[in-house]
């Protein structure tokens, strides 16, 4: 169950793959399996008692440690935060089949997968994608032609940092910039493709 799912975001090229979602499924049902039947030896004994759900509470507290090694701020853009969800649920899939609650298990992965991929493709047309776009603008009227032509566009100027630069052949401008667009929209690259005195660096 816990392959199936890591192999979406191994499609996706994501940052865990199938096998990370594998082995945290695996190692889940494991470690409940251990927190339900590995102490029964010790049940008999004079002051001992038997607490199943101890171990898999701290396997949901422990699974944030792996599921942040997944999270990349990156130029102001945050990446990773669906795969650390994925992992997170992954190891609730493992938990379930761990305690013997197949058809929960089999039930909630399908779920993953719909929301992962039907839902992606249904409100694709307003998902909005975040990109980091560094650039170098030859004048002051293309600047304001440039920022101007976003705003037309239905960009979402998140951040907007200008960086004013002399040298011997004049001055030019070092902009940083993170905007939001649709994800079946104009990309930033397509919208300057044509636009002169501009340089682009995108980073999505």
């Amino acid at each position: 169950m816990g392959a199936l799912v890591g192999l979406e975001r191994e499609y996706r090229a994501k940052e865990a793959g199938y096998r990370t979602h594998f082995l945290v499924s695996m190692g889940s049902a494991l470690l409940m399996i251990v927190s339900q039947y590995g102490f029964d030896a010790l049940l008999g004994d004079k002051g001992i008692g038997l607490d199943p759900s101890r171990i898999a509470a701290q396997v949901v507290t422990g699974i944030g440690f792996i599921g942040a090694g997944t999270i990349i701020i990156n130029r102001q853009i945050v990446r990773g935060l669906t795969t650390a969800a994925g992992v997170w649920v992954t190891a609730g899939i493992g938990l379930a089949i761990g305690a013997g609650m197949y058809m929960l298990g089999i039930c909630s992965t399908l779920l993953v997968l719909v929301g992962l991929e039907l839902l992606s493709h249904l409100f694709k047309s307003i998902g909005l994608r975040s990109s980091c776009i560094e650039l170098t603008v030859n004048s002051r009227p293309n600047l304001d032609k440039m920022h101007q032509l976003f705003m037309d566009k239905g960009f979402k100027i998140i951040s907007y940092k200008v960086e004013e630069v002399g040298y011997h052949g004049g001055t030019v401008f070092n902009v940083s910039m993170v905007v939001k667009s649709h994800d079946s929209g104009l990309s930033p690259l397509e919208l300057l493709a044509n636009f002169e005195g501009v340089t682009v660096r995108l980073f999505e």
